[in-house]
């Protein structure tokens, strides 16, 4: 009997060990993708010039990316659910990594489009397996805390490392070479992943799911409200990031370092959201925690209005850090609850779907639209827009039924939730 205890400990170390690697290696991964993504931002004062490009321009490059991304992610993620998650991801990880470097050559405008809308195409077609590999191999105890820790890396390396190195390479050697830079870890990456990630064992997978199967996502309610969540919340996001750093200049008057210190502790306090909120899950249930996360999401964006607020600029960042928790929708919304509401052999498709409205409405439509209110109405009205999508948010999360392994036990097939 030692003996068989013996070789089930080992057993049990060497999958915590492999649960580990897989883990930093998807952080790795959606780092990396976000790096890609967001560097077109951070360069956007060189491509002006060089490629005589204007802001509506930039904006279109976005948003064609962001349009892929979500078209991808729906996509792929049914291709996964069919095929695996390996022949998926180890492709589109190459993939976007010479797309990144095919950005660095571009010469007008149409190139650069075309060239940003296939990343996008690449990078969404990681985001549903990197996901779903994330929660299918994680303990269940740990399923909350390691999708947020991966998701968490956009944070970290989009608006953490992301601007400082291609700011800098773009500086030392041209911007050109910053893409080129950028392309670099995927490829590593990609080598790492094909040798070490295995393809995770899904419940109840007796055959391929066909459309059909995959189709029945939207027969499940969790998902349905889920999407919409998604979408409320990341509108509420671009908004806030695109037009929360005008008002505080142009409006308010203040220093743009002002504009930045504040936007710097909500990236920090999205950063720590992102993982300490979905372990909490882990134990209390993903439904409390998602109500906390948007009620957090429904305060920030009104602190911008506060006047007060900017002669107190240590409490205006301590207010926004602990607040800034709309980063958990993403990990809840978009990949933990919907993979815990449907079978194991949709998952990926469940991802896709919550991922497909979120982007075509809150990264797409949604800044187009806040940019036209705003030129209209004043910028203080986007913010507004902000807090009230939020606040549709949490109450569709109110309609939301737990998912947590410890209420309910994980769905394998019928009924819809």
């Amino acid at each position: 009997m030692s003996g068989v205890r013996y070789r089930e400990e080992i057993m049990q170390r060497s999958s915590a060990r492999y649960e580990n690697l897989l883990i930093v290696l998807m952080f790795l991964t959606f780092g990396t993708i976000f790096l890609d993504r967001m560097a077109q931002f951070y360069l956007a004062p060189y491509l002006i010039p060089d490629l005589h490009v204007n802001n509506i321009q930039i904006g279109m490059m976005a948003s064609a990316l962001a349009l892929a991304w979500a078209i991808a992610s729906l996509v792929f993620g049914g291709i996964c659910d069919r095929y695996g998650y390996r022949v998926v991801l180890i492709p589109a990880v190459f993939v976007f990594s010479l797309m990144s470097w095919l950005t660095g050559v571009v010469q007008t405008f149409g190139e650069m489009l075309l060239v940003r809308f296939l990343l996008g195409l690449a990078e969404g077609a990681c985001y549903a397996p990197v996901m779903a590999i994330s929660e299918a191999s994680s303990s269940g105890h740990r399923r909350g805390l390691n999708v947020g820790f991966v998701v968490s890396a956009a944070g970290f390396v989009g608006t953490g490392i992301a601007p400082i190195l291609t700011t800098q390479v773009a500086a030392a050697i041209g911007w050109r070479w910053s893409f080129f830079v950028a392309g670099i870890p995927g490829i590593i990456l990609g080598l790492f992943l094909w040798k070490y990630v295995q393809e995770p064992r899904r419940e109840g997978l007796k055959q391929r799911p066909n459309l059909k199967d995959l189709a029945s996502v939207v027969k499940y309610r969790n998902v349905v409200l889920c999407c919409l969540t998604a979408a409320a919340n990341l509108t509420a996001l671009m908004l806030v990031g695109i037009f929360a750093p005008l008002f505080i200049t142009q409006v308010m008057h203040e220093d743009p370092r002002v504009a930045g210190f504040i936007i710097s502790a909500m990236g920090v306090g999205g950063t720590i959201a992102a993982i300490l909120l979905p372990w909490i899950s882990d134990r209390m249930g993903r439904k409390p925690i998602l109500l906390i996360a948007i009620a957090g999401s429904v305060i920030v964006p009104l602190l911008f209005l506060v006047p007060s607020l900017y002669q107190h600029i240590w409490l205006f960042m301590l207010l926004e850090l602990v607040l800034a928790t709309g980063t958990v929708v993403p990990v809840l919304a978009m990949v933990v609850v919907p993979t815990e509401t449907v079978p194991a052999t949709i998952a990926a498709t469940a991802i896709g779907a919550t991922t497909l409205t979120a982007e075509v409405i809150g990264a797409t439509i949604a800044p187009t639209i806040g940019g036209i209110i705003a030129q209209t109405h004043g910028l203080a009205i986007t913010l507004y827009i902000a807090a009230a999508v939020n606040v549709v948010a949490f109450l569709l999360i109110l309609f939301v039924r737990e998912t947590h392994r410890a209420a309910v036990p994980r769905l394998t097939g019928a009924p819809a939730v």
